[in-house]
């Protein structure tokens, strides 16, 4: 069994760090890079996808809201899918004009926060994001929830999809990720996530909080990197699947 492991990276903002990128570079096999909006700026991103290119890390846009104050985690309702549609769409480019001049290829898009979450709560967003995708590249491939809305719409417009299951977050019953505004909604043990994590992946199911079991399949595991225990925990779920057979590879080029 092969399957990716990927973190939300170059979340800082001018002097102000978030995450320990350099050591998650040397754990995952994707790198999802904040375009700007929610968190990141030039140089960032330019160092992120330089250092990527080195280690052998495949890299994507982790467009979101414009939102740094937010992080992007926001609730942010008014923009109308055409205009969801282009700023997803400068975001993708901005970090594509980035990652070229520090050597590397954008080669996926994985939508950050909450729009991702609000898109796959409404049609008309999902459409505007692989609209968005397919607009700029057609062969970027959309990082999506499985059985949801994004997933849905990006087969709709055609664009290819890989699935993702979240190490540090727990799942309801409709298969989205518990608000993180109730407690325990973000794993921090390390060990018992990394179980977690082996365990869904060897029974292509997920259980949910109320004890649902859901079937899915799985293509890349995201640890969150602004977590303090981010790297732990992408170096206790890396070595549990290496330990059990599973392979650590980017699901794209690099």
């Amino acid at each position: 069994m092969k399957v990716d492991l990927n973190c939300d990276m170059g979340e800082g903002f001018g002097p102000w760090p978030m995450g320990d990128d350099e050591a998650m570079l040397d754990i995952v096999s994707s790198a999802n890079i904040a375009c700007g909006f929610h968190a990141g700026d030039p140089s960032i991103m330019f160092r992120t996808a330089e250092t990527a290119k080195r280690k052998g890390v495949a890299v994507g846009a982790h467009p979101g809201f414009n939102d740094l104050h937010g992080f992007g985690r926001r609730v942010i309702r008014g923009d109308s899918p055409a205009e969801i549609e282009r700023m997803i769409a400068y975001q993708i480019g901005a970090l594509q004009a980035v990652a070229t001049l520090a050597g590397h290829r954008v080669t996926y898009v994985k939508v950050h926060g909450s729009l991702n979450n609000m898109a796959n709560e409404d049609e008309s967003l999902a459409l505007a994001i692989a609209r968005a995708i397919k607009g700029v590249d057609g062969n970027l491939i959309n990082v999506c929830m499985p059985g949801l809305l994004m997933e849905k719409a990006s087969e709709t417009v055609g664009i290819p999809v890989v699935r993702e299951f979240f190490a540090d977050r727990t799942y309801e019953d409709d298969g989205t990720l518990t608000s993180r505004k109730k407690t325990g909604s973000v794993l921090h043990d390390a060990d018992a996530a990394a179980e977690r994590v082996l365990r869904t992946l060897q029974d292509k199911a997920v259980i949910t909080t109320s004890g649902k079991r859901i079937p899915i399949e799985i293509d890349t595991i995201c640890v969150h990197g602004d977590e303090p225990s981010a790297v732990t925990m992408a170096r206790t779920v890396r070595a549990k699947l290496e330990a059990n057979g599973i392979t650590i590879a980017p699901f794209s080029g690099r």
